[in-house]
Formats: C-alpha cells, sequence, structure tokens
C-alpha cells in the first residue's frame, strides 16, 4: 500500500503534483530580477538637454553631458576683447585716411608758391585736388570693408565654430541648447541680427540686448539674442 502520488510521473524532476508550479522558479512566488542598468530599477532616468542642475550654474547638454554656463564675466569679457580687436583695425585704417589727406594738403601748400592762374598752378592744384578725393574715397572704401567685415565677424564665427577670438581666449563657446553643437547659419543669423537691430537705437538697443542675461529668471543666463537663438554660452575650461 503508497502513500505517495497514486499516479507516480517519472518524467517529473520536481516530484510535484501535475498543475503545480516548479517551486523556486521565478514567477511563481519569486520576484523577478529586473534588468541592469535600466531607468526604473534604482537607476534614474537620463535628463533631457538643456536641464539646469539644481541652479548651480551647471546644465546637461545632449552631446556634452554637464557643462558650466560661462558667467556674465567671461561673456563681457570676451565682447570687450572683440571691441579692442576691432578699434585697433579701425585705428590703422584711420591713421592710413588721415596721413593721406594731411600729404594732399600739403601738396595743396606747394602749389601756393606758384604764380596764381599759371598753367603750372592749376595743373599742380588739379593734382592735389585729384590726390585728396583719391585718398578719400580710398579711405571711407576701407571703411566700408572694414564695417562689413566687423558685422559679418561674430555671425560667421560663432555660427562655424561657436566663439569669436575674444570668446576662444577666455574659453567661452555658444552652442545649440537641443544639441550642443554650433548653432549654424541660421540660429547664429539671429542671434546676430537682434543686437544689430538694437544699434539703430543710437546703440541703447544693443547695451540692453547685451546686458539681457543678468534678466533671465530661467538659470540659463540666456540672453534675448539667446533665446531667439535656442542658444546658451557655457564654458568649456
Amino acid at each position: 500500500m503508497s502513500f505517495g502520488d497514486p499516479n507516480p510521473n517519472p518524467n517529473n524532476p520536481y516530484g510535484q503534483q501535475p498543475g503545480q508550479p516548479p517551486q523556486g522558479q521565478p514567477g511563481y512566488g519569486y520576484p523577478q530580477q529586473p534588468p541592469q542598468g535600466q531607468p526604473g530599477y534604482g537607476y534614474p532616468p537620463q535628463q533631457p538637454g538643456g536641464t539646469l542642475q539644481a541652479n548651480n550654474g551647471y546644465i546637461n547638454v545632449a552631446g556634452l553631458g554637464t557643462v558650466e554656463l560661462a558667467t556674465m564675466g567671461r561673456r563681457l569679457g570676451a565682447r570687450a576683447l572683440d571691441g579692442v580687436a576691432y578699434g585697433i583695425l579701425y585705428a590703422i585704417f584711420s591713421a592710413i585716411g588721415i596721413a593721406g589727406l594731411v600729404g594732399a594738403s600739403k601738396s595743396l601748400d606747394d602749389c601756393s608758391g606758384m604764380e596764381y592762374g599759371s598753367s603750372a598752378y592749376t595743373q599742380c592744384v588739379n593734382d592735389a585736388t585729384d590726390a585728396s578725393v583719391g585718398i578719400l574715397a580710398g579711405f571711407f572704401g576701407f571703411i566700408a570693408v572694414f564695417a562689413l567685415i566687423a558685422l559679418l565677424y561674430e555671425w560667421l564665427m560663432v555660427s562655424i565654430w561657436g566663439a569669436t577670438l575674444g570668446k576662444m581666449v577666455l574659453n567661452v563657446k555658444v552652442v545649440k541648447e537641443s544639441t550642443g553643437q554650433a548653432p549654424g547659419l541660421g540660429a547664429g543669423f539671429i542671434r546676430w541680427i537682434i543686437p544689430m537691430v538694437g544699434s539703430l537705437f543710437c546703440g541703447l538697443g544693443t547695451l540692453l540686448v547685451y546686458l539681457s542675461p543678468f534678466f533671465d529668471n530661467s538659470g540659463k543666463l540666456q540672453g534675448w539674442h539667446d533665446r531667439a537663438g535656442s542658444t546658451i554660452v557655457i564654458k568649456t575650461k
């Protein structure tokens, strides 16, 4: 007489009644082991790009990770360095133009020793006048070219490399908030044109744009031009 399983199954390695779950198997009274390294199982979810880190000057940027925002001191310092470079070039062009005009005026003085109304005097005056006009035209031509270069300088450098020479010196870079890359020509143009429009109001608009990061309550130090171009300014070192 047997008190065990009335119908023992030799293929049942667990020695349990049919229909009963094998003991010790996951899903049968034992908790499932969570996949390792996945969010929701003790690992914090990845934060999207542009997420500010506890308002402490650090921000998460896609492709860059956690980076430090550039301080306003660095940003204004970089702009001051660019302004010095502009000033030096402008001073050089101005000195060349002024020297040419002074030379032309001396040529006119030389004509004063000639007999007034004589052909030699007339020729001397005409030559001096032509020289003055040529020097003046060249001077304003240089100024126009310089102004064009100065206007395009920031747009192109920030668009392609994310930094002007002044920003490079102070380890400051402009990047797209969503990608961490240089702004590109489109966003760079938007970021550049807003201060240029501000310059039409006696320069006060430009000054307000450059100071506008002080008024940003998001903690990202974004100026009006940064918001329009969806950019942030970060510290590279």
